[in-house]
């Protein structure tokens, strides 16, 4: 009998072990997916300009506050609901999830969420630059709470139910390549359909304008993460440590195989990409070597655990190698503005892992048999059908779902905010900053230096006059006006020489122009333009008391890099002046 007891004490301990080295996992990997949300930020921050950059942050951030309440509180009730009604059984309450077990049933559930959070983010990056964060927002809790859950019921969820309807008819998504990524590119898609293009991107005869995004590096960066995160993804999906039915190492049996596809979809994907990028421009466009990375991984990513290294290369490969040719018909064809090409990267690189992956399935008589190997008459060959049909079933109601939200904030006019909120930037006409504030904001030295008004003197710093130069004897009668074209990164240097002669008054003007510089010549996802206006900073100094060539001597030097480019300076009679303050006019006045 003592004996007994200490058998089922030992079991019960072995059973809690178990049990706390799944959730660790679990939790380990939901907080890896959670990551990805930091890449999305940088990676559609980088994709858009510079004007708009607070907003798409400000979306990322808001997408998953408003998405983990709703998809919590509403949205996995929703997708039991739908698994359970039609897979056979009955529906349960929307808010069931709340009498879950506190530990490993919750879990699950914040798994499930970041799944889903996923999915809602997406969509930012196709609306970019035009959307109202209104109705972003709106259209996120309608994601969460309905959309999304609709087809991972269909695909993932039925309890009380044997399998989800289109399980049961034999479509496979091991980890979201079509559930999270392929709703999310489809939405994306058919959204920035609704809502129309940004300004200016095309021409009154159909040509295209190419809009670059402000940043490559933030481009990148946020890729980078993305991958990272992507193992929690797949690998997450793949891996249960401990069967505590019996004791002894779950899913792991595919754990290795599941890490080794996402890394070379992964790096497929780039290949991909870049040999199309290099056949099609003649260069490798670092952009599309980016986004080809990430198309790879969601290719691999619905047929995760059921396809072979082989079929990773090569569904990898491809899934890649659509990426430039299906943007550049999106763009220039279809004329749907997908700023950060969310379609192809997540839309229909994930439809095209599922629906090829039978060629190199794992679940025939061999490792690696697949259609290729084992032919027509394969047991892989019947996966072909049921694919199809879970791809069409979810674009279908994706599109039809988002195409009716969007339509209706069209109609009601809050798609999209106004031409003029557009043309300043979303950063200021939707949260009153400005991301990059060089220019225009109180308080703030435009190149940083801190130096303002004062100048360095053998006796420490001393305050200068802020109208004018100091005063001297010999004043003149005579106002000139002194304007300098220069380079944006020589302003601080200029300041502090204008400063040093006792002339800090200036107004500095962000412009763009052309003379001397030559053109540079750039490409953006592999289309190539020309930039003949360069940035540079205008400097107006009216000066009455110091010389106009002392002040043309400061400028030239603090501004000279002996490059083409380094600006021009002139000199202009003004013929009077007159101080708002004081009434004083003429020289008096400056």
């Amino acid at each position: 009998m003592v004996e007994s007891v200490a058998l089922q004490a030992d079991v019960g301990d072995i059973e809690s072990l178990a049990t706390g080295l799944n959730l660790v996992w679990m939790l380990t990997v939901t907080f890896l997916i959670f990551f990805m949300h930091a890449g999305f930020a940088m990676l559609e921050a980088g994709q858009v300009r510079s004007k708009n950059v607070a907003n798409q942050l400000t979306k990322n951030m808001l997408t998953w506050a408003v998405g983990i309440l709703v998809f919590v509180a509403i949205g996995m009730g929703i997708a039991n609901n739908v698994g359970t009604i039609l897979g056979g059984g009955s529906g349960a309450s929307p808010l069931t999830q709340f009498g879950l077990d506190p530990s490993v049933e919750m879990a699950e559930l914040l798994f499930s969420a970041v799944f889903a959070m996923t999915a809602a983010t997406i969509v930012s990056g196709a609306v970019a630059g035009r959307a109202k964060l209104r109705a972003y927002v709106a259209y996120t809790f309608l994601l969460a709470a309905v959309i999304y859950p609709v087809v991972a019921g269909m695909v993932w969820y039925a309890p009380g139910a044997d399998v989800p309807i289109l399980e049961s008819l034999g479509f496979a998504d091991f980890a979201g390549g079509m559930v999270v990524h392929g709703v999310g590119g489809v939405a994306g898609l058919t959204a920035a359909w609704i809502i129309g293009a940004r300004m200016d991107k095309y021409g009154d005869d159909g040509s295209v304008n190419i809009i670059p995004g402000h940043s490559l590096t933030f481009a990148v960066l946020g890729t980078l993460i993305l991958c990272f995160g992507w193992f929690g993804f797949n690998v997450g999906t793949a891996a249960l440590v401990i069967d505590t039915g019996e004791f002894v190492l779950g899913d792991f049996a595919i754990v290795g195989r599941v890490a080794i596809v996402t890394a070379l979809g992964m790096g497929l994907g780039a290949l991909g990409a870049s040999t199309v990028s290099l056949a099609m421009n003649g260069k490798v466009d670092t952009l599309y070597v980016a986004n080809g990375m990430l198309a790879g991984l969601v290719g691999v990513t619905g047929p995760t655990d059921l396809i072979t290294p082989v079929g990773a290369i090569a569904i990898g490969f491809l899934a890649g190698a659509q990426l430039p040719l299906v943007f550049k018909l999106v763009d220039e064809k279809l004329k749907i503005d997908d700023v950060c090409a969310v379609f192809p990267v997540h839309g229909t690189a994930g439809m095209l892992g599922l629906l090829i992956y039978p060629l190199w399935s794992v679940e025939g008589t061999a490792i690696g048999s697949g259609v290729i190997a084992g032919g027509l008459l394969s047991i892989e060959a019947s996966a072909f059908a049921p694919q199809f049909v879970g791809v069409a079933v979810i674009t279908i109601w994706t599109v039809a779902a988002t195409a009716a939200v969007w339509s209706a904030f069209k109609v009601i006019g809050q798609a999209r905010v106004t031409p003029d909120h557009e043309r300043d930037g979303l950063d200021l006409a939707e949260h009153g900053v400005d991301t990059y504030p060089e220019f225009g904001q109180p308080d703030i030295a435009a190149d940083g230096s801190g130096t303002g008004n004062v100048v360095q003197t053998d006796g420490g710093e001393s305050d200068l006059r802020t109208d004018g130069g100091t005063s001297t004897s010999a004043s003149s009668d005579e106002l000139e006006m002194v304007t300098a074209i220069i380079r944006p990164d020589r302003l601080g240097a200029v300041k502090q020489s204008l400063a040093e002669i006792g002339a800090p008054s200036l107004t500095v003007t962000n412009v763009s122009g052309r003379g001397s510089q030559p053109a540079k010549r750039g490409q953006w996802r592999g289309e190539k333009y020309t930039v003949d206006l360069h940035q540079k900073i205008k400097i107006e100094c009216v000066v009455a008391d110091i010389p106009a060539d002392e002040v043309v001597d400061a400028i030239a030097d603090a501004a000279n890099t002996g490059e083409p480019g380094d600006g021009k300076i002139f000199v202009l009679p003004v013929a009077d002046a007159y101080q708002v303050r004081t009434g004083k006019t003429g020289t008096e006045a400056v």
